[in-house]
This record gives structure tokens, C-alpha cells and sequence, in this order.
């Protein structure tokens, strides 16, 4: 094993077997958050089998060799922790917040989930019904919806627009043996990245991930599903759906840059001068000014081969044209002009505010930290990353102002009444 100091308290571990354990301590804290994250999710998935990884995320929770599903609930709540997962485009995750004492308990459960699921068929139907009302809760939500719709319209031929939860027909079709394929395929050590912070040691963690399993040499498994590589985003299209609402919503997007593209911190600094907060550009125009709307942002998301950047907004029928011209208008401004030395020099402190601010917590730490392992990127401390932010200049923010906030580059989605 090659184990490497990366800062002061932050160690990172390559196995030969494949896994990377990655850990940060955190001594001010009683705590500990540790996750297991599968490089393996929604882009990796072929159409007909769309949602096979967050349904085989929700399936592992209906039990283990050794655990009924109420025993997995109660193994860690009991004790005031939690346990959660997540499916994304690039990776599932399983993750559970602890006190610092309940760690060694907290890895047996998510390698228990992770490793030993039972996958029982008797199980699928159950489970399969969740998926499908979770689904429905989606088509209800059209705040929610419009964003699959937007991923849809932008890359309509690859896994990037389809939907991560599936659809009725795809989850529908799934069986047990989909899933006992797939875990065999993508849910083993090589596939696989551990991540904590809180109150803990790094050789400490490593005993006890060792306990688990988790360096042993392995073989056996299937090779890991492959992602097709990203298509270009489909630009300036426009994309309109019925739907019997009380707002129409509205979603104006463009592919952005990946997780390991510097270009993502002005992205990042230029997002939230445009729509970030109550200060934005969006706010003041869109809502304080013309009284068009009251949920209006723009939104940022940085994916293992693409990202996305983009605005929504929700606004009654009658005053959507308006709201979307005017957001155009904004788009132009600032694409054209970029800005000025001041109101860049704002939007730099506010983007370093907020990174500062979300790694006050141990749980966010952790995904940092699973963040970089799982896209093989070098580590960057704090100070590194607040410093390539302050060194942003008003050239290279002009730069990437007209190049992603160009009006005719976005694709508009609505999804309203007629």
C-alpha cells in the first residue's frame, strides 16, 4: 500500500487491489462521516436499462446475508447517527454521519450494504413500486421534472440527458438477475473509493477498512461498465412541454466544463454574480425589478466528462416570454461585457465565502475528498483553491463570459400550460 500525507491532517491510501482511501482529521468535532462511493452510476447505463444503478441503490437497503432491511435502519439511528445513499450521473454512494466511537459499526453497516446485498427477488416487486412512486412524485414536481427534461433536450443520444431514476417502462422491465449482474460487475474494491472526516485517524480507518475486507487482493468480478464518450450538448434549441401548471417553468442551459477543468472556478465565480443570490443579477432584474417571479437562480454542475451551467425560473404563463427575454438580456450583458474590476473583485470573495462556509462540516469534507478520488484529480487544499479563485483576472472571466453565456448558446426548455 502507498499511503501519502496530502496536508496537515489529510491521508490518502492506494491499494494494490484498486480501492483509494482517502480520510481528513477534523479533532474539533465527536463525530465521523464515512462513505463508499461506486464509480459506477447513470452514465454508465444503456437505454434500455435506464435507472438499473439507482434501483440496485435502493435494493441493497431491503437486506444483506446478515441483515433484515429494519436492522439496517436501526443499526446506526439507534445510536443518533444516520445512514443515507445517493445515485448521480457518474458514481453511487453510501454514506453515514456518526459519533466518532461508532465508526467501526458505521463501515460494517455500508460494507455490509455495499458488499453483501441480497438481492432477493421476492424483494424487486416491493422495491420496484418505490422507484415508480418516486417517479410519479417527480412528474408532480414540475420544478424538479423541468430538469430532467432539460438533461433530455441537451443530450438526447447519451446517458448525460437520460433520466437517473429511469422511467416507468425501464424500471418496469428490470429484473433481480440485472441487478446481481451489475453489483457483480461495479460493486468491488477496484470500482470503489472510501472517504471520511471527523474525529478519526487515517491508520485507524485503514484497520478497520482492512477488518472489512477491503485490501485483499481480488479477482473474479466482471470488468466495471464503461461510459460511452460524452456527445456535444445540442445548442440554441428550444424545446416546449404541456403541462396543466400554475407557473410555467422555465430552464435555460448549456454544457459547461468537467470536474477537472480549471475553467469551472470562473464558472462558478461568474454563476453566482449572475444568479446566486438576493444580490444577482438575475434576483434584482427578474424579481425585484420586474416582479416576475419569486424562485429565480442559476446552477452549476461539474460531471466526470461534461458539466452543465445554466438558469431556472417559475413564473405565471402570461409573464413567461417576459421572464425568458429578460433573462436573455442578461445573458447578452453579460457575455458582451463581462466585468468590471469591482464586481469581479465581489464575486470572487462571495465564491470563496461559500466554499470556506460548506467545509466547516465534517459531511462535507468528506464529499470533497470522495470528489477528487473518484475523478483521480490532485488534491487541493482550501488555500489552494480559494488562491486559483483570487487569481482570476477580468480577462479570463471576460474570456469565459462569452463563451458560455452567449444567449444563442443556451437551449430553452419550458414546461407549462400552452
Amino acid at each position: 500500500m502507498e499511503t501519502v500525507q496530502l496536508d496537515r491532517d489529510v491521508f490518502q491510501t492506494k491499494v494494490p487491489n484498486g480501492i483509494t482511501v482517502v480520510s481528513e482529521r477534523v479533532p474539533s468535532v465527536r463525530s465521523a462521516a464515512v462513505g463508499i462511493w461506486v464509480r459506477t452510476a447513470s452514465v454508465h447505463e444503456p437505454r434500455h436499462q435506464m435507472g438499473v444503478s439507482h434501483l440496485l441503490e435502493h435494493m441493497v437497503f431491503k437486506g444483506t446475508t446478515s441483515r433484515s432491511a429494519r436492522e439496517i435502519a436501526l443499526e446506526l439511528e439507534a445510536r443518533g447517527g444516520s445512514l443515507d445513499a445517493y445515485t448521480s450521473r457518474d458514481t453511487t454512494a453510501f454514506q453515514a454521519r456518526v459519533l466518532d466511537a461508532d465508526l467501526p459499526r458505521a463501515l460494517d453497516v455500508l460494507t455490509d450494504l455495499v458488499r453483501r446485498p441480497a438481492l432477493r427477488d421476492h424483494d424487486l416487486d416491493l422495491e420496484r413500486n418505490v422507484i415508480l412512486e418516486e417517479i410519479n412524485t417527480v412528474q408532480d414536481t414540475p420544478d424538479d421534472l423541468v430538469f430532467d427534461l432539460t438533461a433530455e433536450a441537451l443530450w438526447p443520444d447519451h446517458p448525460y440527458g437520460y433520466s437517473i431514476l429511469g422511467t416507468r417502462e425501464t424500471v418496469t422491465a428490470l429484473q433481480a438477475a440485472d441487478l446481481r449482474r451489475l453489483h457483480d460487475q461495479a460493486y468491488h474494491p477496484a470500482n470503489c473509493v472510501i472517504a471520511a472526516a471527523g474525529n478519526i485517524e487515517h491508520v485507524a480507518l485503514l484497520e478497520l477498512v482492512d477488518a472489512q475486507g477491503w485490501l485483499k487482493p481480488t479477482n473474479g468480478h466482471g470488468q466495471s461498465p464503461g461510459a460511452p464518450q460524452a456527445l456535444a450538448a445540442v445548442r440554441g434549441r428550444e424545446v416546449r412541454h404541456p403541462k396543466d401548471t400554475a407557473q410555467t417553468h422555465i430552464v435555460l442551459a448549456t454544457e459547461g466544463v468537467r470536474f477537472s477543468d480549471p475553467r469551472k472556478y470562473p464558472l462558478m465565480v461568474l454563476s453566482n454574480v449572475f444568479g446566486g443570490g438576493m444580490s444577482s443579477r438575475l434576483f434584482q432584474r427578474i424579481r425585484e425589478e420586474l416582479g416576475l417571479a419569486y424562485a429565480v437562480y442559476s446552477f452549476t454542475n461539474f460531471h466526470g466528462q461534461v458539466g452543465v451551467l445554466g438558469v431556472y425560473v417559475g413564473t405565471q404563463p402570461r409573464t413567461a416570454a417576459q421572464a425568458a427575454d429578460a433573462i436573455r438580456e442578461e445573458y447578452d450583458k453579460l457575455a458582451r461585457s463581462g466585468l468590471d474590476p469591482e464586481a469581479l473583485e465581489q464575486a470572487k470573495q462571495q465564491t470563496q465565502g461559500q466554499l470556506t462556509l460548506m467545509l466547516e462540516s465534517p459531511t462535507a469534507r468528506m464529499y470533497r475528498l470522495a470528489g477528487l478520488a473518484v475523478h483521480g484529480e490532485p488534491y487541493r487544499s482550501l488555500d489552494q483553491t480559494l488562491g486559483q479563485i483570487a487569481a482570476l483576472t477580468t480577462r479570463a472571466a471576460a474570456d469565459v463570459a462569452a463563451e458560455f453565456f452567449a444567449p444563442d448558446r443556451q437551449t430553452l426548455v419550458w414546461l407549462g400550460p400552452n
